[in-house]
């Protein structure tokens, strides 16, 4: 089947969900993908995050062949060999107590939600003040769902959708005394992503991740930290809140977990899992047999990666800063490890840097208009970070030069706060 056939069935066939790139992928392996024509694209999407360790990479495919072949669901009625085991490594690298398994970010945000209102509802029930309200963060992302919709802080999501959650505020993002001036015995959660991904790769300040971590403490309100896209060894550390020495009470992860399996999971504390009992929530197809087998796996390889990311990372964003000092049109370079992103001077520049890209063969996208996001395989080498940079140089290069930017220069960002 060609392109233009696909094409046509799904303007025929499927939602019009989504603004596709005409481009029709059939294979690939390591840090490429090859197109229906046998074009070789170098891949620094990982489609979104998901594919941290490439493609068909060995060890992965080895466990899929091998699982595939003897069990791929039984349901949550029963007990399989792997849910234990991904659960003890996910609650040692995480210092968190448990974990439960679903389907997707978005679930496990949902999840994580229900969580903080079944705890503070149990605690109320003892004679504790009411807590119900959720403070979440401007210019966040947390999926599609009503629940993450309503915790999203963008309304070009949330508006189509309206009415939903009620009881959910936003605070201005690193803005502590608004964090300080929301907050009161009522919250039952403060939310927030620890980079922000789809916002534009925003880190969140230390000072106001403390601060957060100390006002829930005062009150047992929970901390619930959204690790879906910079968790499981983006940025160099299993988890992004590493960076920063404070542990939430609740993460929830997903992308990379099952290495293009869909699988997410929500970790807890014990005192949050205390507030469930069988029949509060559940789930048909998350935590099965194949797509455990697999994370497993991937966090196994993971481990001996680690030191890589980080040396990666430090020398992609070397390279990127330094372009920044060629081209007036790279406003600032922001991230950690390999969750990196530039900001353009114009959504036009964004979008066809975007397009020369891809015309010569290599994957990135646009969040945030004016936002360029890399999110590479973990397993990238010095000569493919040397690739997107020439392409990126030759590719801002020939756009066109904007008058009176001066003054619009790198360190202007009113969300700034990142760790390196």
């Amino acid at each position: 089947m060609n392109l233009a056939s696909v094409v046509r069935s799904e303007q025929e066939l499927l939602l019009p969900t989504y603004d596709r790139q005409r481009v029709l992928f059939t294979r690939g392996r390591g840090v490429y993908l090859w197109d229906s024509e046998g074009k070789r694209y170098l891949d620094f999407l990982s489609g979104l995050g998901v594919n941290a360790l490439g493609h068909a990479h060995a060890a992965i495919q080895t466990v899929l062949k091998r699982q595939a072949g003897r069990l791929i669901h039984v349901s949550n009625l029963f007990y399989h060999e792997y849910q234990a085991e991904l659960a003890k490594r996910l609650t040692k690298i995480s210092g968190l107590d448990k974990a439960f398994f679903c389907n997707s970010g978005t679930e496990a945000w949902e999840g994580a939600l229900k969580l903080a209102r079944a705890l503070a509802r149990g605690e109320n029930s003892n004679g504790h003040k009411a807590k119900w309200r959720i403070l979440a963060l401007e210019n966040s992302f947390h999926g599609r769902t009503f629940g993450s919709l309503a915790t999203t802080g963008q309304a070009k999501y949330r508006h189509p959708f309206a009415p939903l959650l009620p009881g959910v505020g936003f605070v201005a993002f690193n803005d502590v005394d608004d964090l300080k001036r929301q907050f009161d015995g009522s919250v039952c959660a403060i939310c927030l992503e620890t980079i922000q991904g789809e916002g534009g790769i925003y880190p969140v300040s230390p000072e106001f991740l403390r601060t957060a971590r100390e006002l829930t403490e005062r009150t047992g309100a929970l901390l619930i930290i959204d690790e879906i896209q910079c968790g499981l060894g983006r940025t160099g550390k299993y988890f992004a809140y590493q960076h920063y020495g404070v542990k939430p009470d609740i993460v929830t992860v997903a992308k990379p977990l099952a290495a293009g399996l869909p699988l997410g999971a929500i970790l807890t504390t014990n005192r949050v899992a205390s507030g469930m009992h069988p029949g509060m929530h559940g789930t048909t197809f998350g935590g099965g047999p194949l797509a455990c087998a697999v994370a497993i796996e991937f966090l196994r390889t993971v481990d001996g990666l680690m030191s890589h990311i980080r040396q990666m990372g430090r020398y992609f964003r070397e390279k990127l800063e330094a372009l920044q000092a060629q081209h007036a049109s790279i406003l600032e370079v922001r991230g950690m490890g390999l969750m990196l992103a530039i900001e353009i001077d114009s959504a036009d520049t964004a979008k066809a840097t975007v397009q020369r890209l891809l015309d010569r063969g290599i994957l990135i996208n646009r969040t945030h208009e004016t936002v360029l996001r890399f999110l590479p395989p973990y397993i990238i080498q010095k000569k493919h970070v040397d690739q997107v940079i020439r392409a990126l140089d030759s590719a801002l290069a020939s756009a066109p030069v904007k008058p009176g930017r001066g003054s619009l220069r790198a360190g202007k960002s009113t969300r700034r706060g990142q760790l390196r």
